[in-house]
């Protein structure tokens, strides 16, 4: 059967109410290769599509309508996603920016290997495409793979600059598959990155609606007990901390899509029972992870970040912002299936479907209970603390799907008590808040300087050992450090791994063939991840972006880079110009990312061959983290200075 390539329904940047409203809302934007066709077969429609030696792409601003509310989107060439570029592994391609805005603007070309004045990121590689000019592109194709382009402006991308990148491979597609379809998850907002920003530098809980109320604690009280629960909220208090705190930005701003489309809109791929059919997911999100899943399918895990690996069967798999997944599913049956993805908060989702006809629909899956942040798993120590305070946590996360914390792995004495340290109490944000009896308040101290993570992973990993910190020597710009950071890489994060489903870890990562360069690290650098959230400031080792010298690689040398996460949030970070080969244990088969997610806590070690010489950049893909601080540039030369 012939290959059928693209998205299949109609697209538009939808917001809100009903569902008649919601598709008529936006046709202006709707791109033709996302429009329904007539028969089961699904292929592009004229124009849908990108590809030759010669490509001219407009960056503008488009008008819109959302039920009863206009808005403006940032489109490329009129259309929300962007067209894709298809291209082929080994030839040379020309692209025409022209920059309709009326501020600079840029394209970036993610995870495509380009040279240092091509890569499109704004007082890096150069100076951006100023209103009304036009920047040429050329490069030529050196990978295959899936991929996507999108701004490096402030505001553009999430404003709606991006669009997938696709890039066959010159040799068969050892990926056999009868059609495919590209699923690109984003969030939508009406409100500007800007404000967003505005806000939660007011208040970093600006956004998040699920905060733990009155009702919620005498709920817990009930079932967990009243000096447990009333232990465990007021440490978190006196820490001046939220364990409901997983996204900046949430479902109570943001409208999420698939390829375009809100839940309403149902983005529909079709499928004849028994074709191998290969879904790219993208994830374009400014802010958000996406946990996605199809009940009733397996997924087997093809391709990361564009590069293929070896096939692992699951049935869920979370990824951050820039990641990239090809998986492929069979389905057997006449029937529709829902691709369910929920974000990390649980505080929204968006479905689409496959189907064996357009206008078909399977159930929307129960909605899973939004989890709690512990204090084990953002690295304090658990040596000493009475075993109660626990209770909640662990109960609560078991019934959002979270694998089960280690207790067992946890010092409990009650012989080691700790101090307190110094902080201005804040008392849990409720009402009225019942007052325990004397003897139940007297809690245990929390050392925000160490801790032990449970069962450790694998100890070929590097950083797979617990390291302890001391005081925090990563700058004042870092609200307070872990005691002890390990590597996660078996785990699967937050919210997952606790309900029987396979959930893809990175230890099932493995390339399919070995990188030319097998040399062990000849050099190692460590690099923080740091912030305040209650003021909103972003940096890497307690410094941000304006304040920090660049990080110094040598051309052709082989390095170990080690990303520490001593905050309370999941990141993603992505290196431009370069493979990261990610250190998971997997020997000589180790994959290749561009973007790795770092959980909180945790240790990640990748290896780096610096191939390409000039100036590039480094940077958390959660826009708002990075527009804070959260960037350094990375220097590629001949030589470096001693000790840098």
């Amino acid at each position: 059967m012939e290959k059928e390539k693209g998205f299949i329904n109609r697209r538009s940047f939808l917001h809100g109410v009903g569902a008649i409203g919601m598709l008529a809302a936006l046709e202006k934007l709707a791109p033709a290769y996302t429009r329904t066709p007539l028969g089961p077969a699904s292929g592009l429609q004229p124009g849908g599509e990108l590809s030759g030696s010669v490509i001219d792409l407009t960056i503008a601003e488009t008008p819109f309508r959302v039920g009863k509310r206009v808005g403006k989107a940032n489109t490329i060439n009129g259309t929300l996603p962007g067209p894709i570029i298809r291209l082929k592994e080994g030839q040379d391609v020309t692209l025409n920016v022209t920059n309709r805005l009326k501020v600079t603007s840029s394209i970036h070309w993610h995870g495509i290997l380009v040279p240092p004045a091509m890569d499109g990121v704004p007082g890096v590689s150069y100076a951006g495409i100023e209103p009304g000019e036009t920047f040429v592109y050329k490069f030529p194709i050196k990978q295959s793979g899936t991929y996507w382009y999108h701004s490096h402006s402030p505001g553009q991308e999430q404003a709606g600059v991006y669009a997938p990148f696709i890039i066959d491979p010159i040799k068969p597609d050892p990926v056999e598959h009868d059609r495919e379809y590209v699923v690109v998850l984003s969030d939508w907002s009406f409100m500007s990155g800007g404000d967003m920003i505005s806000k939660v530098k007011k208040n970093s809980g600006y956004f998040n609606m699920q905060q733990r109320t009155m009702q919620e604690f005498l709920s817990n009280a009930k079932e967990y007990g009243l000096k447990p629960t009333w232990s465990n909220y007021t440490m978190w208090a006196q820490m001046r901390m939220d364990p409901t705190d997983f996204a900046d930005a949430t479902g109570s701003i943001y409208t999420y899509l698939m390829n375009g489309l809100p839940t309403e809109g149902n983005w529909t791929g079709i499928f004849t029972p028994g074709e191998r059919v290969r879904l790219r997911f993208i994830n374009v999100g400014a802010m958000t992870f996406h946990d996605v899943r199809i009940p009733g399918l397996k997924m087997t895990i093809v391709q990361a970040d564009g590069q293929n690996v070896q096939p692992v069967e699951v049935d869920e798999f979370r990824f951050g912002p820039a990641e990239t997944y090809d998986v492929i599913v069979t389905p057997s049956e006449d029937r529709a299936y829902t691709i369910f993805s929920e974000v990390l908060d649980r505080s929204g989702f968006v479905r689409g479907t496959l189907a064996p006809r357009p206008g078909m629909s399977a159930e929307i899956p129960a909605r899973r209970p939004r989890p709690l942040r512990t204090m084990q798993g953002m690295g304090m120590d658990m040596e000493g603390m009475d075993p109660s305070m626990m209770k909640v946590e662990m109960g609560e996360n078991k019934k959002a799907g979270s694998m089960p914390m280690s207790m067992d792995m946890m010092d409990m004495s009650k012989d080691k008590q700790m101090q307190m340290p110094e902080m201005k109490p804040a008392a849990p944000k409720m009402d009225k808040m019942p007052m325990p009896k004397s003897d139940d308040m007297k809690m245990p101290g929390m050392d925000m300087h160490g801790m032990d993570m449970g069962k450790m992973s694998k100890s070929d990993i590097p950083g797979s050992m617990p390291v302890k910190h001391g005081p925090d020597k990563h700058g004042s710009g870092n609200q307070m450090s872990p005691g002890t950071t390990v590597s996660q890489l078996d785990k699967p994060g937050i919210g997952l791994g606790g309900d029987g489903r396979k959930v893809l870890v990175y230890t099932d990562l493995k390339a399919v063939e070995k990188f030319y360069d097998t040399r062990a690290p000849q050099r190692e650098l460590e690099l923080h991840a740091t912030g305040n959230m209650e003021r909103f400031m972003w940096s890497f080792d307690g410094k941000k972006f304006s304040a920090a010298e660049p990080v110094r690689f040598k051309y052709g040398e082989r390095l170990r880079w080690t990303f520490v996460n001593d905050t309370m949030m999941e990141h993603t970070f992505h290196l431009h110009g370069m493979w990261m080969h990610l250190e998971n244990g997997a020997g000589d088969y180790l994959p290749r990312k561009h973007t790795v997610l770092v959980k909180p806590a945790e240790r990640v070690s990748v290896a780096i061959t610096p191939d390409a010489r000039g100036p590039w950049a480094f940077h958390c893909h959660l826009i708002m983290h990075m527009e804070t601080g959260m960037f350094r540039v990375v220097f590629v030369s001949d030589e470096i200075e001693e000790g840098k």
